[in-house]
């Protein structure tokens, strides 16, 4: 495919401050809807009579939506910091229940002010056919009555992360999150493994009825969005919401089977060579992290201040943009790095709209996933930078196929780098092989979570027996096909309940497996020519969501294609590359 998109400008690394309002004053903040809603009245009841005039309406109502996401999204951060703090949840559960109901139905406004303008046509067609194209989607699945439903399973959704934010183990007397107590499947001592991993399964099989009882009643809210929005279930639903018009449900089927035909195979032999290396009768759940050569897994850090600094020292050894970045975001504090009780689990990156300057949150506990997991947000994160400067708030929020490709490219395009944290050349090929395996393992694991997601909401009648017995059959059939789970049959049926997207981002997964084989392709490309699969690299992300999800990848130089015969190609490249190693 032709690139057809135009050359973006670079945005600057470097600068901390705010680019100057134009709509609102400087000294407006977020307190109250009765101080907000005057500006939503403005944009409104605005006279608009020239393409001009709607073009500078259009960057004010930007301005305005910048301003509201990053406050939404401080709100988020520090909530989960500290799931435990009152004060923090109630601050984000405020903006929940008495800002975005109040903003959604003015939003609605909007959008119709703008599709009905005659000077629509008179606006760039090539500049602003992604946004319009979403603002007329926006508009058909719009329903005033789903805003109270938002509301709600907004809510619930921060009992879960409140939830498992809770979950703690005791092993040998020090009570641990569970991050930390997964560290210790990398043990070369079998019996430490094992205790870690029925410690982790049994706390969270404690706390496994209510949170199935919370997703039954996500489920139940979801679907009756979808049916006042006049769709079919709340997948179809969410495949609009996403904008996903680049691909349908049988093209997500088609993916898993293309998975389960080339990649599940090439798992099952790692996990076959796996049980042999470790001279191990069988292989069990625990085993599938340690190192098969028996040494102790690797510290690549001791602190979240050294993963940084190297973190930035590899970005600048890349090219000094990238250093700069998180330079920039080192210097703003806009970071939190460490695992400890009481914060959210998982990691982020989280784009501030207004400022430029994106938050990364993780739970580092020391491991190699640490590491990867700073890559992949740092990847995010240089994304956020590349996108700052486009005009319209829009534009900086690539769809999550574009987002991902940005940070899962990272973690492969910087591997040439990895000696910072693993000056030793065998700890280095340890690190890159692990890598590179779980980097195959990615696609077994999306293609379960999707296919799950898709029978939940096809059947919203289902019972949790159902759930239970379905997500089994699923997982069966993707993943750990040679390991034994003799013994540990009560654990299985609830594995999905690790997965934070099934309740917090529904459908926000299957993008990961799409953007994986992108970020392999675009490896593929640096490793022919750095400088070059660097700069395409770069220029594509730059493009924010101004174009198509095809333009994009093929401004990376790579197809946005999840064909059987390309899976295959890209699968056996990495293969090729483990086994230099």
């Amino acid at each position: 495919m032709m690139n057809t998109a135009p050359e973006p400008a670079l945005a600057s690394a470097t600068d901390t401050q705010r680019p100057p309002r134009q709509y609102l004053p400087e000294s407006f903040s977020v307190t109250d809807w009765e101080s907000l809603e005057p500006y939503f009245v403005e944009l409104r009841d605005r006279p608009l009579a020239s393409a001009r005039e709607l073009e500078r309406w259009l960057l004010d109502r930007s301005e305005l939506e910048s301003v509201l996401s990053e406050d939404l999204a401080w709100r988020y951060i520090r909530m989960t910091c500290d799931t435990q703090d009152q004060q923090r949840a109630d601050s984000f559960q405020y903006f929940v229940s008495e800002i975005e109901p109040n903003v959604a139905p003015y939003d609605h406004a909007l959008n119709e002010k703008m599709m009905g303008s005659e000077f629509l046509e008179g606006l760039d067609p090539q500049r602003y056919r992604i946004f319009v194209r979403s603002v007329r989607q926006a508009l058909e699945i719009y329903r005033p009555e789903n805003i109270p439903l938002k509301t709600e399973i907004s809510t619930k959704q921060q009992q879960y992360a409140a939830t498992v934010g809770a979950m703690t183990v005791t092993l040998d007397g020090e009570e641990m999150t569970l991050p930390r107590a997964a560290d210790r499947l990398k043990s070369p001592d079998r019996a430490v493994r094992e205790e870690a991993y029925r410690a982790v399964q049994q706390r969270r099989l404690q706390d496994s009825q209510p949170l199935d009882q919370l997703f039954t009643d996500l489920v139940t809210l979801r679907h009756q969005m979808a049916r006042n929005a006049d769709f079919a279930n709340f997948r179809d639903y969410m495949f609009a919401a996403l904008g996903r018009f680049d691909y349908t449900a049988e093209d997500c089927f088609a993916f898993h089977r293309a998975i389960r035909e080339t990649v599940v195979p090439l798992i099952d032999d790692l996990d076959l060579e796996r049980r042999q290396d470790l001279a191990l009768a069988e292989l069990r759940p625990w085993d599938l992290d340690v190192d098969v050569t028996g040494k102790a897994p690797l510290r690549p850090f001791e602190t979240g201040e050294e993963l940084l600094e190297k973190t930035i020292t590899v970005f600048q050894r890349l090219d000094p943009y990238l250093g700069d970045c998180l330079k920039t975001m080192r210097q703003m504090g806009h970071l939190d790095l460490e695992s400890r009780k009481g914060k959210a689990p998982g990691g982020y990156n989280y784009p501030l709209d207004e400022t430029g300057v994106p938050f990364i949150f993780m739970n580092a506990t020391s491991s190699l996933r640490d590491v990867i997991t700073m890559l992949h947000e740092g990847g995010h994160a240089v994304h956020s930078f590349l996108t700052r400067s486009l005009p319209l708030s829009a534009d900086k929020h690539p769809p999550s196929e574009v987002a991902e490709l940005a940070s899962m490219s990272m973690e492969l395009i910087s591997m040439d780098q990895w000696d910072l944290f693993f000056p030793d050349a065998d700890e280095l090929r340890r690190a890159k092989k692990t890598h590179l395996e779980s980097v195959l393992e990615t696609f077994p694991w999306v293609a379960t979570i999707d296919k799950f997601q898709h029978w939940v909401y096809e059947n919203t009648e289902h019972t949790e027996d159902e759930r239970h017995a379905q997500w089994t059959r699923t997982f069966d059939e993707f993943n750990q096909r040679t390991v034994s789970w003799q013994g540990l049959e009560n654990y299985k049926p609830y594995l999905w309940q690790k997965q934070l997207h099934l309740y917090e981002v529904p459908f926000y997964y299957i993008e990961y497996a799409m953007a994986q084989l992108g970020a392999i392709a675009v490896w593929r490309n640096f490793r022919q020519n750095p400088q070059q699969g660097l700069d395409a690299y770069k220029r594509a992300l730059a493009l924010g969501y101004t174009a198509p999800i095809g333009e994009i990848y093929a401004a990376a130089g790579i197809r946005f294609d999840f064909s059987t015969e390309y899976l295959r190609t890209l699968a056996d490249f990495v293969r090729e590359e483990m086994a230099k190693l």
